[in-house]
């Protein structure tokens, strides 16, 4: 178990200790988050309320329970104070820092445990036979002549009673003892064997055991981490004390040592004191919301301070998710074995891709800890997410989000903007026909979607210029269908204002449908799979008679923390989920550029990406990167991505794992993306020896004859060659199940080979 934060449940406004998610090893305790008073509202809302962000359920402040029963004793100091106090020191990407401790390095000579017991055991029983053999005088009395030359006759005459004679004896007999144990002390390496027994009693494995995290101070019972100097005392709030904000230090300080604060408000208040640093003028107001509110400043929109379930383990202050922990193994570089491995937005903002069957923790044990932590970074000010999972899945509960967009679901509270909150028909056409055909440009003209995207954009941008606002699903269809009624109808409105530039798109239309290549009516059919019953009160456009009380959620609030999940109606309308995934991933890469404020981590989460991987969606994560955005992606197999588009996909993301069941066809891309690295083989050959020699001749038959065996000469040849890092069959075969290889790559570009990973440890 890690010293991340624990597993917590919490109800309205109190926390409430439930035992935790089974763990190897019992969690780290911390410090309940206290009732708080209601929050002002935000500052600044989304635009067309698009992006409001209610309270969730059982969240609202005032609704404070009775205090729960302390779980235990009181400890010495708050958990919370102690946990900031771990080290968190420089660390390999992808490598848990909090208490990690480096692995000390690779020694190629170091003899194993077993041969070296084994030779300080014969080493000191040849010392005790010789010292037994020299003692009791079967071997003569000459190691006595040293002795015997320098010491006086006085001495030697009655030598029982001689007490000089004695002491000389047993002093020289001393030193060929002591000699004798350092000589076979040498031979048998008792001092090597010595440090390894006496590092092993303190509880220090050294090599064996790897990168760890001393993450059994609550087994332990009450620890506390070395108090640092208070310009370094991250719970004194050295930053704040040395730019000008001592009494909000003061207060937070005490509220953190009172166990009034959580590790989320301690991250949202660093945030908050961030933006401070970067505009001085607001520094005035940070000192009065935090003396006022203390651990409750700056709060998050919604009110809430901490998710109501956690079930992975966080370090808020680095921004990492545990995911799991490297194997001891040879195949992990040697820094990385029993390291723990974590997830941040450094790696993230490089996009990730997960692929395996059913069953093997793509979701539990990947994108679930993601968007936890995603989400409590949210709460921290620091990050907006965007989660979408086929519905009933629910692999966050409902609680932990803002607002829960159920596509498809008469219960929804939200809708969901068709065009991504644009006012340009032509912005919104491309993103639409992304959605709609981008899974087929191969069989399209020109091989791309902007045939498609110009065909939408000569029927939106008339509709918008008439009616001030974009088409619905039924009004869109009936213009892509042609029918008589509403192009006649279009066009006389467009007279009456006179249009002439939209009147030209609109003949330009016309004249198109119906010829080759027309792609009006692949696009008529695709969007007749939103035209159905089940979606008669979604994808409403702001303006429409029927969007009053709708409020539809548009990915343009992204400049906002936003903690947003989008359900697919995948059981029903499974052709229709993948249109809506694929537009979602469209528009939030189409957002994430546009956003005027890049500081806030953007990342989308598409648990089950079939089918919307196409050749613009690579070009929009390739874009990603450079925008502080990034997606994670889960796949089955790959092939639900196009033959074409495997290669390039494996290539635009810089995090790759691969979970134990892939197939064999599967394994080989990722073995190829993961390419090659020079080892050192070893090659014995044996050959009998023949010799010419009668007494050699003898001397080989009579070994012969003792061992059953010919009498061989052994050449070791070494040789430098290049090998896979894992090969398709390693993958596909030798993965053992809850095991992955992953490998991750920082937004800076440092990359790591292939890493052997238990997940959920």
């Amino acid at each position: 178990m890690d010293m991340g934060l624990p597993h917590r449940k919490q109800g309205t406004g109190s926390t409430h200790h439930t035992a935790p998610a089974p763990t190897s090893q019992p969690p780290t305790p911390h410090p309940p988050s206290a009732p708080s008073a209601p929050l002002p509202p935000p500052p600044t809302a989304p635009p067309g309320g698009s992006g409001s962000i209610p309270a969730p359920r059982g969240m609202e402040a005032g609704s404070a329970g009775p205090p729960p029963m302390p779980p235990s004793a009181p400890q010495a100091g708050p958990p919370l104070a102690d946990w900031l106090r771990l080290p968190r020191p420089e660390a390999a990407p992808g490598i848990w820092r909090c208490g990690y401790k480096q692995r000390p390095p690779e020694d190629p000579e170091r003899t194993p445990a077993r041969q070296l017991v084994s030779g300080a055991l014969i080493s000191f029983l040849m010392g005790w036979l010789l010292w037994s053999l020299l003692w009791n005088g079967y071997l003569g009395s000459y190691w006595r002549w040293p002795l015997l030359a320098v010491m006086p006759e006085s001495w030697r005459e009655r030598e029982a009673d001689n007490t000089l004679y004695l002491f000389a004896t047993y002093l020289y007999s001393g030193a060929i003892l002591l000699g004798l144990a350092i000589f076979f002390g040498r031979i048998g390496r008792w001092d090597e064997l010595a440090r390894r027994v006496w590092a092993r009693v303190k509880g220090d494995r050294g090599p064996q055991s790897g990168g760890f995290v001393p993450d059994e101070m609550a087994a332990a019972g009450p620890q506390q981490a070395p108090v640092p100097p208070p310009h370094l005392d991250p719970v004194q709030w050295p930053e704040l004390r040395a730019g000008g904000a001592g009494e909000a230090a003061e207060r937070l300080a005490q509220e953190l040592l009172t166990g009034r604060m959580t590790d989320v408000d301690h991250a949202r208040i660093d945030r908050a004191w961030q933006a401070v640093r970067a505009r001085p003028q607001r520094l005035e107001a940070f000192v009065e919301s935090v003396l006022a509110q203390g651990a409750a400043a700056c709060g998050h929109p919604s009110g809430a301070r901490d998710l109501p379930v956690r079930a992975a383990r966080h370090d808020l202050p680095l921004r990492q998710v545990r995911i799991g922990r490297a194997a001891d193994s040879e195949r992990n570089p040697h820094e990385y074995r029993g390291a723990g491995i974590a997830l941040d937005p450094s790696l993230l903002g490089t996009s990730a891709l997960a692929v395996g069957p059913p069953g093997t923790g793509k979701t539990s044990k990947l994108a679930r800890p993601v968007v936890e932590s995603l989400c409590l970074q949210a709460l921290a000010g620091q990050t907006a997410v965007i989660a979408v999972s086929p519905a009933g899945s629910h692999f966050v509960p409902d609680d932990s989000f803002d607002l829960v967009v159920r596509l498809g679901h008469p219960g929804s509270s939200h809708d969901l903007d068709l065009y991504g909150g644009t006012t340009d028909p032509d912005e919104a056409a491309g993103m639409l026909a992304e959605a709609l055909v981008g899974d087929l440009v191969a069989a399209l003209p020109g091989g791309d979607s902007r045939r498609a995207a110009t065909s939408l954009a000569q029927l939106i941008g008339p509709f918008a210029v008439v009616h001030g606002r974009f088409p619905a699903v039924p009004e869109l269809r009936e213009l892509l269908d042609g029918a008589p009624g509403a192009l006649d109808a279009l066009r006389e409105a467009l007279r009456a204002d006179g249009r002439q530039a939209q009147l030209r798109e609109l003949d330009a239309f016309e004249r198109q449908s119906g010829r080759a290549g027309d792609v009006a009516a692949l696009l008529a059919d695709r969007i007749a799979l939103l035209d159905r019953p089940a979606f008669a009160d979604f994808f409403l456009p702001e303006g429409s008679p029927s969007a009053e009380g709708r409020r539809p959620f548009s990915l343009r609030a992204l400049e906002h923390p936003l903690r947003v999940r989008i359900d697919l109606p995948e059981r029903g309308h499974a052709e229709a989920s993948r249109i809506l995934a694929r537009l979602i991933l469209a528009q939030f890469t189409e957002c994430a550029v546009a956003r005027g404020d890049q500081s806030l981590f953007a990342c989308l989460v598409l648990d089950d990406a079939a089918q919307t991987i196409t050749p613009q969606a690579l070009r929009g994560l390739q874009r990603l990167r450079s925008v502080h955005a990034g997606v994670l992606l889960t796949l089955r197999a790959l092939d639900d991505v196009p033959e074409p588009l495997r290669g390039p996909l494996l290539g635009a993301v810089g995090c790759r794992m691969v979970c134990a069941g892939v197939t064999p066809w599967d394994a080989e891309r990722f073995a190829e993306v993961w390419g090659t690295e020079w080892v050192q083989t070893r090659t014995v050959t044996n050959r009998q020896l023949v010799s010419d020699e009668p007494v050699t001749r003898v001397l080989h038959a009579v070994r012969r004859l003792a061992t059953g065996k010919h009498v061989t000469a052994e050449s070791v040849t070494v040789r430098s060659e290049q090998r896979e890092r894992w090969s398709a069959s390693d993958l596909a075969n030798e993965l053992q199940p809850e095991h992955a290889v992953l490998s991750v790559t920082t937004v800076r570009g440092e990359r790591t080979p292939p890493i052997l990973t238990k997940l959920g440890e």
